[in-house]
């Protein structure tokens, strides 16, 4: 297995290989030769289902679901355990590899709510060949036992950015409160998806500061997300990052984390526009396919297609 790159490296790859065409190109080869060390020629994708949407009192500056965002959406309670399923059976009929139950909101509740969710992953894993995963917000030790008895083999709690700069990212909750829910959640037995979101003001200080976070909560799956800035958020006029800004973060975040998973997500498709297939070369080895919470993405059969396009192989 590749060794990590240092510090000095990965901040000097973050500030100097977006203009520099020789850094980029060094950056590239390196990152792509520790994703074939990490995965060989294969490519994982997951699925997400807005289970629950809106109406949340967090005060994420990139998200269209908090009740100060001015964004016109779609709200809803809770689907059933039902339409979860069909969600999942139509993403394990594209061989898609994972599943993730996403819900709006600081929580679930313990009752009717849990049990919904809990019936919908004793589903999946009785008729299908994807594998359920949650992001159900921070939720206590007891619903964590409660959801991998059920099936549950990952959960998802996204840290969004650096501990100094999340104060002007969201005021509503703690950065403790997030770090102890991957802790939580690693402690209960469950595999650990957590990454953030990348051009939300951040420096590139800030940004190996997140990944930095990341290696020490040894999380198993760096999802890697880009601000597509929605209007009425408070960033709806964020600037976009570059392609070569994008696909740098990657590399970085492989080179730093040459075990771990590195699954590119949201706002692939507007901020690394034909440069889609560069996140292979840059060190991903998975990524998400289809929509996202509020967002369209791509179909999967766009997505397998360009990986098999980039030679590489479709494997759950």
């Amino acid at each position: 297995m590749t060794s990590p790159i240092s510090q000095d490296e990965a901040l000097f790859y973050l500030e100097n290989a977006p203009s520099s065409e020789k850094d980029f190109i060094a950056l590239m080869n390196r990152a792509s030769e520790a994703r074939r060390a990490f995965s060989g020629n294969t490519v994982q994708t997951c699925a997400i289902v807005n289970a629950r949407c809106g109406n949340c009192g967090e005060t994420c500056a990139f998200c269209a679901q908090s009740s100060i965002a001015k964004t016109k959406i779609k709200t809803y309670p809770l689907i059933s355990a039902e339409e979860i399923f069909k969600a999942a059976e139509a993403a394990d009929k594209e061989a898609v590899a994972r599943f993730g139950i996403v819900t709006s909101g600081r929580s679930v509740q313990p009752g009717e709510e849990l049990d919904n969710i809990c019936n919908a992953i004793r589903m999946i894993r009785a008729k299908l060949k994807i594998v359920p995963c949650a992001s159900l917000g921070v939720i206590s030790r007891e619903t964590m036992i409660i959801l991998h008895e059920a099936g549950l083999e990952r959960y998802h709690h996204n840290l969004e950015t650096s501990e100094s700069h999340f104060a002007e990212i969201c005021n509503s909750r703690s950065y403790k409160l997030q770090t102890e829910t991957v802790r939580l959640a690693k402690e209960c037995g469950l595999s650990v998806c957590s990454g953030g979101i990348f051009g939300l003001g951040e420096s590139n200080l800030q940004r190996l500061e997140m990944l930095n976070t990341l290696i020490d909560l040894k999380v198993d799956c760096v999802p890697v997300n880009f601000l597509n800035p929605i209007p009425g958020t408070r960033l709806e006029n964020a600037k976009r990052l570059t392609p070569r800004e994008c696909l740098t973060i990657i590399a970085v975040a492989r080179l730093l984390m040459p075990s771990a998973s590195i699954r590119v997500c949201g706002g692939r498709e507007i901020n690394l526009r034909d440069f889609q297939s560069w996140i292979f070369t840059a060190g991903a080895d998975s990524m998400m396919t289809g929509g996202y919470l509020v967002t369209s993405g791509r179909s999967p059969s766009e997505d397998n297609k360009m990986i098999a396009d980039a030679g590489l192989q479709l494997t759950r």
